[in-house]
């Protein structure tokens, strides 16, 4: 019997052993997935950064606020193009947060059929999986039409605001803005409805308790209980936005101006990259991979704000 139970205990002493070097195995294989990731971020970073320093040294911080790009006398300015990237993202964040965040409210309470919502879940996880192309090809055929319609009539009627000012050419950075708002909208939506699910059911029954009404529950309640997850989703959507290449080329125009108007056309710094890097040699080159360290740095910005608006949320 004694013998019996050493064995019963040397067993479980060895696969308790066992289990500790699996654990310790299972957490360096992870950092060094984490390492792997970092360095190569760091290696494309470096690598991106070696590519634009000629331009850098030539062009220095002008290169941010030029508003030239002459390949021909090799005279470089993005500053067109960051205007063009953030103005397109922030129009489309406008449009796609506040469906997005209603189809949540939509999707994530029993408003609607279970089955209906499952479809409908379906249908917006559907719209990530489109190529972006087929985005670009829609709104040449389809959208571009309707907004140049519209832009007339916006433009004889409000053409006194600066930004309504120019007449509808086709192309511009309304077309592309809208396109933004719908390749975003399904981020926007499948992570708030992740974050409002998520919310404790204790919390809307403590709340309906009390007598609060049901529409009182979501916005008293419920949002401000996901509101880091609604903000990370925002967030993350911003950077989809700044990034996003081809629809975004086949719809702003790409014209390497500043003007006010959403109705005339503009230019984004993936656009350019787009467009001129299968064609581009020497200072061009560099002044393209200067122009895409920018974009780097402009996402890497919305990143880390994003995880710092959402830490000070969380602490709140």
């Amino acid at each position: 019997m004694a013998t019996k139970f050493l064995g019963t205990a040397l067993a479980a002493k060895k696969r308790s052993e066992m289990d500790r070097n699996l654990d310790r195995s299972f957490i360096w294989l992870t950092r060094i997935f984490a390492l792997a990731i970092a360095a190569t971020l760091l290696w494309i970073a470096l690598q991106v950064t070696i590519a634009a320093w000629p331009a850098m040294q030539k062009f220095g911080i002008n290169f941010l606020v030029a508003s030239n790009w002459n390949p021909v006398n090799n005279d470089y300015g993005v500053l067109p193009a960051i205007y063009g990237t953030l103005m397109s993202s922030l129009i489309g964040l406008i449009l796609a947060v506040p469906i997005g965040v209603g189809t949540a409210i939509l999707l994530s309470e029993d408003f609607l059929p279970s089955k209906l919502r499952l479809v409908l879940v379906f249908l917006v996880e559907l719209l990530a999986a489109i190529p972006s192309v087929v985005y670009g090809v829609w709104g040449i055929f389809v959208l571009i039409p309707i907004l140049t319609n519209l832009g007339k009539w916006l433009h004889h009627y409000l053409g006194w605001l600066p930004i309504f000012s120019s007449s509808p050419t086709g192309p511009g950075m309304l077309p592309a803005g809208i396109i933004l708002a719908i390749m975003t909208l399904p981020i926007i939506t499948a992570i708030s409805r992740d974050a409002l699910i998520s919310v404790p059911s204790s919390l809307r029954q403590a709340a309906l308790g009390i007598g609060a009404t049901r529409w009182e529950t979501i916005f008293q309640v419920i949002i401000p209980a996901a509101f880091s997850g609604i903000v990370g989703a925002v967030m993350l959507a911003l950077g989809r936005a700044m990034g996003e290449t081809m629809a975004v080329t086949m719809l702003i125009g790409n014209a390497n101006n500043i003007n006010i108007s959403l109705l005339a056309p503009s230019n984004t710094i993936s656009s350019l990259l787009a467009n001129q890097f299968a064609e581009a040699s020497g200072l061009q080159v560099s002044a393209l991979m200067y122009a895409a360290l920018v974009l780097f740095i402009l996402t890497l910005i919305v990143n880390i704000l994003a995880e710092f608006i959402v830490t000070r949320i969380q602490r709140l």
